[in-house]
Protein backbone atom coordinates (compact mmCIF):
# COMPACT_ATOMS: atom_id res chain seq x y z
CA UNK A 1 0.00 0.00 0.00
CA UNK A 2 2.98 2.31 0.66
CA UNK A 3 4.13 1.91 -2.96
CA UNK A 4 0.66 2.98 -4.13
CA UNK A 5 0.68 6.19 -2.08
CA UNK A 6 4.25 7.03 -3.18
CA UNK A 7 3.21 6.69 -6.83
CA UNK A 8 0.11 8.81 -6.18
CA UNK A 9 2.24 11.47 -4.48
CA UNK A 10 4.62 11.67 -7.45
CA UNK A 11 1.71 12.08 -9.86
CA UNK A 12 0.34 14.82 -7.60
CA UNK A 13 3.64 16.71 -7.73
CA UNK A 14 3.62 16.51 -11.51
CA UNK A 15 0.08 17.90 -11.60
CA UNK A 16 0.97 20.73 -9.21
CA UNK A 17 3.94 21.68 -11.35
CA UNK A 18 1.61 22.48 -14.27
CA UNK A 19 -0.34 24.82 -11.99
CA UNK A 20 2.50 26.49 -10.08
CA UNK A 21 5.02 27.05 -12.91
CA UNK A 22 2.81 29.73 -14.56
CA UNK A 23 2.49 31.48 -11.19
CA UNK A 24 6.27 31.51 -10.73
CA UNK A 25 6.73 32.81 -14.27
CA UNK A 26 4.21 35.52 -13.53
CA UNK A 27 6.25 36.66 -10.54
CA UNK A 28 9.37 36.83 -12.68
CA UNK A 29 7.55 38.89 -15.29
CA UNK A 30 6.40 41.28 -12.56
CA UNK A 31 9.97 41.76 -11.39
CA UNK A 32 11.07 42.55 -14.94
CA UNK A 33 8.25 45.04 -15.27
CA UNK A 34 9.16 46.75 -12.02
CA UNK A 35 12.82 47.06 -13.06
CA UNK A 36 11.85 48.61 -16.41
CA UNK A 37 9.67 51.18 -14.66
CA UNK A 38 12.58 52.07 -12.39
CA UNK A 39 14.92 52.55 -15.36
CA UNK A 40 12.40 54.84 -17.07
CA UNK A 41 12.09 56.92 -13.89
CA UNK A 42 15.89 57.26 -13.67
CA UNK A 43 16.05 58.28 -17.31
CA UNK A 44 13.44 60.98 -16.78
CA UNK A 45 15.26 62.20 -13.69
CA UNK A 46 18.57 62.41 -15.64
CA UNK A 47 16.95 64.35 -18.49
CA UNK A 48 15.39 66.77 -16.01
CA UNK A 49 18.78 67.28 -14.35
CA UNK A 50 20.47 68.03 -17.71
CA UNK A 51 17.74 70.48 -18.63
CA UNK A 52 18.21 72.33 -15.33
CA UNK A 53 21.97 72.57 -15.91
CA UNK A 54 21.40 73.96 -19.41
CA UNK A 55 18.99 76.58 -18.03
CA UNK A 56 21.60 77.59 -15.45
CA UNK A 57 24.16 78.08 -18.24
CA UNK A 58 26.32 75.17 -17.18
CA UNK A 59 25.63 73.21 -20.37
CA UNK A 60 25.13 74.44 -23.91
CA UNK A 61 22.72 72.93 -26.43
CA UNK A 62 25.27 70.47 -27.81
CA UNK A 63 26.19 69.17 -24.36
CA UNK A 64 22.48 68.87 -23.46
CA UNK A 65 21.80 66.80 -26.60
CA UNK A 66 24.81 64.62 -25.95
CA UNK A 67 23.68 63.97 -22.34
CA UNK A 68 20.18 63.04 -23.48
CA UNK A 69 21.59 60.59 -26.02
CA UNK A 70 23.76 58.89 -23.35
CA UNK A 71 20.79 58.60 -20.96
CA UNK A 72 18.66 57.09 -23.74
CA UNK A 73 21.37 54.53 -24.60
CA UNK A 74 21.62 53.48 -20.94
CA UNK A 75 17.84 53.09 -20.76
CA UNK A 76 17.81 50.91 -23.89
CA UNK A 77 20.69 48.78 -22.58
CA UNK A 78 18.84 48.12 -19.32
CA UNK A 79 15.51 47.23 -20.91
CA UNK A 80 16.54 45.29 -24.03
CA UNK A 81 16.80 41.94 -22.09
CA UNK A 82 13.42 42.30 -20.37
CA UNK A 83 10.71 39.78 -21.40
CA UNK A 84 7.76 41.18 -23.36
CA UNK A 85 4.61 41.76 -21.37
CA UNK A 86 2.23 38.78 -21.35
CA UNK A 87 -1.39 39.48 -22.14
CA UNK A 88 -4.36 37.65 -20.63
CA UNK A 89 -2.55 36.31 -17.53
CA UNK A 90 -4.56 34.73 -14.81
CA UNK A 91 -4.52 36.40 -11.50
CA UNK A 92 -2.46 34.93 -8.66
CA UNK A 93 -5.37 33.69 -6.52
CA UNK A 94 -6.89 31.36 -9.16
CA UNK A 95 -3.82 29.13 -9.85
CA UNK A 96 -2.97 28.94 -6.17
CA UNK A 97 -6.55 28.02 -5.31
CA UNK A 98 -6.57 25.36 -8.02
CA UNK A 99 -3.26 23.98 -6.75
CA UNK A 100 -4.86 23.40 -3.36
CA UNK A 101 -8.33 22.25 -4.43
CA UNK A 102 -7.40 19.86 -7.25
CA UNK A 103 -5.43 17.36 -5.10
CA UNK A 104 -7.96 17.61 -2.27
CA UNK A 105 -10.90 16.92 -4.60
CA UNK A 106 -9.01 14.08 -6.29
CA UNK A 107 -8.17 12.50 -2.92
CA UNK A 108 -11.78 12.80 -1.77
CA UNK A 109 -13.12 11.20 -4.96
CA UNK A 110 -10.66 8.32 -4.72
CA UNK A 111 -11.45 7.61 -1.06
CA UNK A 112 -15.17 7.59 -1.92
CA UNK A 113 -15.18 5.71 -5.25
CA UNK A 114 -11.75 4.08 -5.26
CA UNK A 115 -10.66 0.59 -4.23
CA UNK A 116 -7.89 1.16 -1.72
CA UNK A 117 -9.11 -1.72 0.47
CA UNK A 118 -9.11 -4.13 -2.46
CA UNK A 119 -5.59 -3.01 -3.40
CA UNK A 120 -4.39 -3.65 0.13
CA UNK A 121 -6.13 -7.04 0.28
CA UNK A 122 -4.57 -8.07 -3.02
CA UNK A 123 -1.13 -7.21 -1.71
CA UNK A 124 -1.77 -9.16 1.49
CA UNK A 125 -3.04 -12.28 -0.32
CA UNK A 126 0.03 -12.22 -2.55
CA UNK A 127 2.02 -13.39 0.51
CA UNK A 128 1.50 -16.81 2.07
CA UNK A 129 -0.13 -16.63 5.53
CA UNK A 130 2.07 -17.60 8.46
CA UNK A 131 -0.73 -19.14 10.53
CA UNK A 132 -4.35 -20.24 10.42
CA UNK A 133 -5.28 -17.19 12.48
CA UNK A 134 -3.70 -14.90 9.89
CA UNK A 135 -5.56 -16.65 7.08
CA UNK A 136 -8.85 -16.29 8.98
CA UNK A 137 -8.20 -12.59 9.54
CA UNK A 138 -7.56 -12.08 5.83
CA UNK A 139 -10.77 -13.92 4.92
CA UNK A 140 -12.73 -11.81 7.41
CA UNK A 141 -11.39 -8.65 5.80
CA UNK A 142 -12.21 -9.99 2.33
CA UNK A 143 -15.79 -10.75 3.39
CA UNK A 144 -16.08 -7.30 4.95
CA UNK A 145 -14.94 -5.73 1.68
CA UNK A 146 -17.22 -7.99 -0.43
CA UNK A 147 -20.16 -8.99 1.78
CA UNK A 148 -22.14 -10.40 -1.18
CA UNK A 149 -19.48 -12.94 -2.18
CA UNK A 150 -20.80 -16.44 -1.44
CA UNK A 151 -17.39 -17.87 -2.33
CA UNK A 152 -15.62 -15.68 0.25
CA UNK A 153 -18.18 -16.67 2.89
CA UNK A 154 -17.71 -20.36 2.06
CA UNK A 155 -13.94 -20.21 2.57
CA UNK A 156 -14.37 -18.20 5.77
CA UNK A 157 -16.79 -20.83 7.08
CA UNK A 158 -14.28 -23.59 6.32
CA UNK A 159 -11.59 -21.62 8.16
CA UNK A 160 -13.87 -21.25 11.20
CA UNK A 161 -14.52 -25.02 11.18
CA UNK A 162 -10.77 -25.68 11.08
CA UNK A 163 -10.46 -23.52 14.20
CA UNK A 164 -13.36 -25.33 15.88
CA UNK A 165 -15.54 -22.20 15.77
CA UNK A 166 -18.64 -24.09 14.66
CA UNK A 167 -21.14 -21.44 15.79
CA UNK A 168 -19.41 -18.73 13.75
CA UNK A 169 -19.15 -21.11 10.79
CA UNK A 170 -22.89 -21.86 10.94
CA UNK A 171 -23.74 -18.16 10.65
CA UNK A 172 -21.38 -17.72 7.71
CA UNK A 173 -22.65 -20.80 5.85
CA UNK A 174 -26.22 -19.62 6.37
CA UNK A 175 -25.36 -16.30 4.69
CA UNK A 176 -23.56 -18.11 1.86
CA UNK A 177 -26.51 -20.46 1.29
CA UNK A 178 -28.89 -17.51 1.14
CA UNK A 179 -26.73 -15.67 -1.39
CA UNK A 180 -26.02 -18.72 -3.57
CA UNK A 181 -29.61 -19.96 -3.81
CA UNK A 182 -29.38 -22.75 -1.20
CA UNK A 183 -26.94 -24.96 -3.06
CA UNK A 184 -26.77 -28.53 -1.68
CA UNK A 185 -23.09 -28.30 -0.73
CA UNK A 186 -23.67 -25.13 1.31
CA UNK A 187 -26.72 -26.64 3.00
CA UNK A 188 -24.62 -29.64 4.01
CA UNK A 189 -21.85 -27.44 5.40
CA UNK A 190 -24.41 -25.34 7.26
CA UNK A 191 -26.01 -28.43 8.82
CA UNK A 192 -22.62 -29.83 9.82
CA UNK A 193 -21.61 -26.58 11.53
CA UNK A 194 -24.93 -26.45 13.41
CA UNK A 195 -24.52 -30.07 14.50
CA UNK A 196 -21.16 -29.43 16.16
CA UNK A 197 -22.24 -26.04 17.51
CA UNK A 198 -25.17 -27.77 19.29
CA UNK A 199 -22.92 -30.35 20.98
CA UNK A 200 -23.87 -33.05 18.46
CA UNK A 201 -27.58 -32.83 19.26
CA UNK A 202 -29.76 -33.74 16.29
CA UNK A 203 -32.61 -31.31 15.67
CA UNK A 204 -35.51 -30.85 13.30
CA UNK A 205 -33.61 -28.04 11.58
CA UNK A 206 -30.67 -30.33 10.84
CA UNK A 207 -32.99 -32.97 9.45
CA UNK A 208 -34.69 -30.39 7.23
CA UNK A 209 -31.35 -29.07 5.91
CA UNK A 210 -29.94 -32.50 5.09
CA UNK A 211 -33.23 -33.60 3.51
CA UNK A 212 -33.24 -30.48 1.32
CA UNK A 213 -29.59 -31.01 0.33
CA UNK A 214 -30.08 -34.69 -0.58
CA UNK A 215 -33.27 -33.94 -2.46
CA UNK A 216 -31.35 -31.56 -4.71
CA UNK A 217 -28.27 -33.81 -4.86
CA UNK A 218 -28.65 -37.41 -3.56
CA UNK A 219 -24.85 -37.70 -3.49
CA UNK A 220 -24.10 -34.57 -1.44
CA UNK A 221 -21.11 -35.81 0.53
CA UNK A 222 -21.25 -33.57 3.62
CA UNK A 223 -24.89 -34.45 4.32
CA UNK A 224 -24.24 -38.17 3.85
CA UNK A 225 -21.26 -38.09 6.19
CA UNK A 226 -23.15 -36.05 8.78
CA UNK A 227 -26.19 -38.35 8.73
CA UNK A 228 -23.87 -41.31 9.21
CA UNK A 229 -22.21 -39.65 12.20
CA UNK A 230 -25.55 -38.74 13.76
CA UNK A 231 -26.86 -42.28 13.25
CA UNK A 232 -23.73 -43.80 14.81
CA UNK A 233 -23.86 -41.45 17.81
CA UNK A 234 -27.49 -42.42 18.43
CA UNK A 235 -26.63 -46.15 18.08
CA UNK A 236 -28.48 -46.56 14.79
CA UNK A 237 -25.57 -48.49 13.36
CA UNK A 238 -27.26 -49.95 10.30
CA UNK A 239 -28.31 -46.50 9.13
CA UNK A 240 -24.76 -45.24 9.73
CA UNK A 241 -23.42 -48.06 7.55
CA UNK A 242 -25.96 -47.29 4.82
CA UNK A 243 -25.11 -43.59 4.70
CA UNK A 244 -21.36 -44.17 4.83
CA UNK A 245 -21.51 -46.78 2.08
CA UNK A 246 -23.29 -44.25 -0.14
CA UNK A 247 -20.50 -41.81 0.62
CA UNK A 248 -17.71 -44.35 0.15
CA UNK A 249 -18.78 -45.24 -3.38
CA UNK A 250 -18.27 -41.62 -4.43
CA UNK A 251 -14.74 -41.20 -3.08
CA UNK A 252 -11.95 -41.82 -5.61
CA UNK A 253 -9.36 -44.50 -5.00
CA UNK A 254 -6.48 -43.16 -2.95
CA UNK A 255 -8.59 -40.56 -1.17
CA UNK A 256 -7.21 -40.07 2.35
CA UNK A 257 -10.68 -40.08 3.90
CA UNK A 258 -11.56 -43.54 2.55
CA UNK A 259 -9.59 -45.32 5.27
CA UNK A 260 -11.28 -43.37 8.07
CA UNK A 261 -14.70 -43.91 6.52
CA UNK A 262 -14.09 -47.63 6.08
CA UNK A 263 -12.97 -47.80 9.69
CA UNK A 264 -16.22 -46.20 10.79
CA UNK A 265 -18.22 -48.73 8.76
CA UNK A 266 -16.30 -51.61 10.33
CA UNK A 267 -16.88 -50.28 13.85
CA UNK A 268 -20.60 -49.98 13.14
CA UNK A 269 -20.61 -53.55 11.80
CA UNK A 270 -18.86 -54.78 14.94
CA UNK A 271 -21.53 -53.10 17.03
CA UNK A 272 -24.22 -54.86 15.05
CA UNK A 273 -22.50 -58.23 15.39
CA UNK A 274 -22.28 -57.70 19.15
CA UNK A 275 -26.02 -57.13 19.23
CA UNK A 276 -25.69 -53.49 20.30
CA UNK A 277 -27.63 -50.52 19.04
CA UNK A 278 -31.22 -49.93 18.14
CA UNK A 279 -30.96 -52.05 15.00
CA UNK A 280 -29.75 -55.52 15.89
CA UNK A 281 -28.41 -56.58 12.52
CA UNK A 282 -28.37 -55.80 8.84
CA UNK A 283 -31.21 -57.24 6.77
CA UNK A 284 -30.39 -60.64 5.34
CA UNK A 285 -29.38 -60.60 1.73
CA UNK A 286 -31.24 -63.79 0.97
CA UNK A 287 -34.55 -62.21 1.92
CA UNK A 288 -34.22 -59.43 -0.65
CA UNK A 289 -33.46 -58.92 -4.33
CA UNK A 290 -30.18 -60.10 -5.79
CA UNK A 291 -28.97 -59.30 -9.31
CA UNK A 292 -25.86 -60.86 -10.83
CA UNK A 293 -24.24 -59.03 -13.74
CA UNK A 294 -21.08 -59.44 -15.80
CA UNK A 295 -19.65 -56.11 -17.03
CA UNK A 296 -17.08 -55.76 -19.81
CA UNK A 297 -15.69 -52.99 -21.98
CA UNK A 298 -16.25 -52.89 -25.75
CA UNK A 299 -13.06 -53.64 -27.70
CA UNK A 300 -13.36 -50.34 -29.59
CA UNK A 301 -13.04 -48.39 -26.32
CA UNK A 302 -9.99 -50.05 -24.86
CA UNK A 303 -7.66 -47.44 -26.36
CA UNK A 304 -9.89 -44.57 -25.20
CA UNK A 305 -9.90 -45.28 -21.47
CA UNK A 306 -7.25 -45.57 -18.78
CA UNK A 307 -6.78 -48.51 -16.41
CA UNK A 308 -7.43 -46.33 -13.34
CA UNK A 309 -10.63 -44.76 -14.69
CA UNK A 310 -13.55 -45.39 -12.31
CA UNK A 311 -16.41 -47.68 -13.29
CA UNK A 312 -19.76 -47.42 -11.47
CA UNK A 313 -22.07 -50.44 -11.72
CA UNK A 314 -25.54 -49.80 -10.37
CA UNK A 315 -29.23 -50.57 -10.63
CA UNK A 316 -31.90 -47.88 -10.77
CA UNK A 317 -35.67 -47.96 -10.92
CA UNK A 318 -37.12 -48.05 -14.44
CA UNK A 319 -39.91 -45.74 -13.29
CA UNK A 320 -39.12 -43.72 -10.23
CA UNK A 321 -36.27 -41.74 -8.70
CA UNK A 322 -33.15 -41.46 -10.89
CA UNK A 323 -30.72 -42.13 -8.04
CA UNK A 324 -29.09 -45.61 -7.85
CA UNK A 325 -30.78 -48.21 -5.68
CA UNK A 326 -27.62 -50.30 -5.30
CA UNK A 327 -24.11 -49.67 -6.57
CA UNK A 328 -20.58 -51.06 -6.83
CA UNK A 329 -17.40 -49.22 -7.71
CA UNK A 330 -14.48 -50.76 -9.62
CA UNK A 331 -11.85 -49.62 -12.14
CA UNK A 332 -11.34 -50.24 -15.86
CA UNK A 333 -8.36 -52.44 -15.03
CA UNK A 334 -10.72 -54.87 -13.23
CA UNK A 335 -12.93 -55.38 -16.31
CA UNK A 336 -14.40 -57.76 -17.24
CA UNK A 337 -15.88 -58.38 -13.81
CA UNK A 338 -18.84 -60.16 -12.28
CA UNK A 339 -20.63 -58.37 -9.44
CA UNK A 340 -23.76 -58.88 -7.40
CA UNK A 341 -26.15 -56.08 -6.50
CA UNK A 342 -28.49 -56.74 -3.61
CA UNK A 343 -30.50 -55.00 -0.91
CA UNK A 344 -27.36 -54.87 1.24
CA UNK A 345 -25.86 -52.47 -1.34
CA UNK A 346 -28.82 -50.08 -1.05
CA UNK A 347 -27.92 -46.40 -1.16
CA UNK A 348 -30.78 -45.60 1.25
CA UNK A 349 -32.47 -47.99 3.71
CA UNK A 350 -35.90 -46.95 2.43
CA UNK A 351 -35.00 -47.47 -1.25
CA UNK A 352 -33.87 -51.03 -1.93
CA UNK A 353 -33.92 -53.20 -5.04
CA UNK A 354 -36.77 -55.24 -3.62
CA UNK A 355 -38.84 -52.07 -3.19
CA UNK A 356 -39.23 -51.73 -7.00
CA UNK A 357 -40.72 -54.28 -9.35
CA UNK A 358 -38.66 -53.28 -12.40
CA UNK A 359 -35.09 -51.94 -12.56
CA UNK A 360 -32.40 -51.16 -15.12
CA UNK A 361 -28.70 -52.08 -14.87
CA UNK A 362 -26.13 -49.41 -15.77
CA UNK A 363 -22.33 -49.38 -16.00
CA UNK A 364 -20.59 -46.00 -16.41
CA UNK A 365 -16.94 -45.09 -16.95
CA UNK A 366 -16.15 -41.79 -15.23
CA UNK A 367 -12.64 -40.40 -15.45
CA UNK A 368 -13.52 -37.76 -12.84
CA UNK A 369 -14.94 -40.35 -10.46
CA UNK A 370 -18.48 -38.92 -10.57
CA UNK A 371 -21.27 -41.50 -10.51
CA UNK A 372 -23.76 -39.17 -12.19
CA UNK A 373 -21.68 -38.33 -15.26
CA UNK A 374 -18.91 -39.89 -17.29
CA UNK A 375 -17.51 -40.61 -20.74
CA UNK A 376 -18.88 -44.07 -21.64
CA UNK A 377 -21.90 -46.08 -20.58
CA UNK A 378 -23.66 -49.40 -20.98
CA UNK A 379 -27.33 -50.01 -20.10
CA UNK A 380 -29.63 -53.00 -19.92
CA UNK A 381 -33.26 -53.23 -20.86
CA UNK A 382 -35.74 -53.00 -17.96
CA UNK A 383 -35.92 -56.25 -16.00
CA UNK A 384 -37.68 -57.54 -12.91
CA UNK A 385 -35.87 -56.94 -9.64
CA UNK A 386 -36.55 -60.60 -8.79
CA UNK A 387 -34.50 -61.82 -11.76
CA UNK A 388 -32.09 -64.60 -10.79
CA UNK A 389 -30.41 -65.25 -14.15
CA UNK A 390 -27.00 -63.66 -14.60
CA UNK A 391 -27.05 -60.56 -16.79
CA UNK A 392 -24.47 -59.30 -19.30
CA UNK A 393 -23.63 -55.61 -19.71
CA UNK A 394 -21.23 -54.08 -22.25
CA UNK A 395 -19.96 -50.51 -21.97
CA UNK A 396 -20.06 -49.36 -25.58
CA UNK A 397 -21.84 -45.96 -25.92
CA UNK A 398 -20.92 -42.32 -25.25
CA UNK A 399 -22.42 -41.04 -22.00
CA UNK A 400 -24.71 -38.11 -22.77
Amino acid sequence: MTDFWLAAGLLLLVALSFLLIPVLRGRRAQLEEDRTALNVALYQERVAELTAQQAAGVLDEAQLAKGRDEAARELLADTENAEPQRLGRLGKPLPLLAAVLVPLIGLGLYLHFGASEQVELTQQFAKAPQSMEEMTTRLERAVEAQPDSAEGLYFLGRAYMAQERAADAAKVFERAATLAGRQPELLGQWAQALYFANDKQWTAQLQALTDEALKADPNEVTSLGLLGIAAFESERYQQAIDYWNRLLVQLPEGDASRAALQGGIERAQDKLKAGEGKVASAPAVAAGARLKVRVELAAALKDKVKPDDTVFIFARASSGPPMPLAAKRVTVAQLPIEVELSDSDAMMPSMKLSSFAEVQLVARVSRAGQPTQGEWIGQSIPLASSTTAAQHLTIDSPDR
